[in-house]
C-alpha cells in the first residue's frame, strides 16, 4: 500500500496559532488554493483509489477537492479527527502558558507525557490513529490511498511509520497541504519516501 497523507489547507488559528483541535474551521481563500493545488498535483503524479478524511470540515473540503479531481470515492475516517484539547480547546499558545505554565512547559519540552485537561493525551491519539491506518491496510493492500488528516495526526503517523518515540513529536513538521509519501508492505513494515514536501503550492501566485 501507498498512502498519500497530507494536511488540510490554512484555516484561521494557524498563524497566530491556536489549540485547533475539534473546532469547526472554514479553509481560508488561501487554504482553498491550496487545495486545488495539492489536487492537482496527486492527479499528475499518483492513482490513488480513494480519499480519506479527518471528520473536520477543513479537512473534508481539501480532500473533496482532492476527490473530485482524482474522480475517487471520499470517505470520513474518525480515526484521524484533530487532537482533543479539552479545555485547551481554541486558546491562543499565550493564553494556554499564561492559565497553565507548567503543563504547557510539559507539553512542549515532553509531550509524550501531557495529558490534557478533559482531552487526549498522545498515547491515545496513537491508538486510534495506529487502529485506523491497520483497517486500511487490510482493505487497500495493493493500493494507493489519500489521508487528508491535521498536524498533530499527521505527525503521530509518521513517527509511528518512522518507529520514532512520541518524545519525538516536535521533530517532525507538517505544513498545509504538504505532501508525505509512505510505502508499506504486506508485512505491515513501513518506508517513508518523503516528508513535508510544499513545492507543489509554489506554482500559483
Amino acid at each position: 500500500m501507498q498512502i498519500i497523507l497530507t494536511r488540510h489547507g490554512q484555516v484561521e488559528g494557524i498563524d497566530p496559532p491556536r489549540f485547533r483541535g475539534r473546532t469547526e474551521l472554514e479553509l481560508t481563500p488561501q487554504g482553498r488554493q491550496q487545495a486545488e493545488l495539492l489536487a492537482d498535483t496527486i492527479a499528475a503524479r499518483f492513482t490513488p483509489v480513494a480519499v480519506y478524511t479527518s471528520p473536520m470540515k477543513r479537512c473534508r473540503d481539501t480532500g473533496h477537492a482532492i476527490a473530485t479531481v482524482c474522480a475517487i470515492p471520499e470517505h470520513v475516517q474518525s480515526g484521524i479527527d484533530d487532537f482533543d484539547y479539552g479545555a485547551w480547546q481554541w486558546k491562543s499558545h499565550a493564553d494556554a502558558c499564561a492559565e497553565f505554565p507548567d503543563q504547557y512547559a510539559l507539553w512542549k519540552t515532553a509531550p509524550q507525557w501531557m495529558q490534557f485537561p478533559g482531552g487526549e493525551s498522545l498515547q491515545t491519539v496513537a491508538l486510534r490513529t495506529t487502529d485506523t491506518l491497520r483497517g486500511l491496510l487490510a482493505a487497500h493492500i495493493s493500493d494507493t490511498i489519500v489521508l487528508v488528516g491535521h498536524d498533530s495526526i499527521n505527525r503521530v503517523l509518521l513517527l509511528h511509520a518512522l518507529d520514532m518515540p512520541l518524545s519525538a513529536y516536535w521533530r517532525v513538521a507538517q505544513d498545509p497541504c504538504c505532501l508525505n509519501v509512505i510505502d508499506v508492505n504486506r508485512g505491515g513494515n513501513a518506508k517513508v519516501l518523503q516528508i513535508n514536501e510544499t513545492g507543489h503550492l509554489a506554482r500559483r501566485d
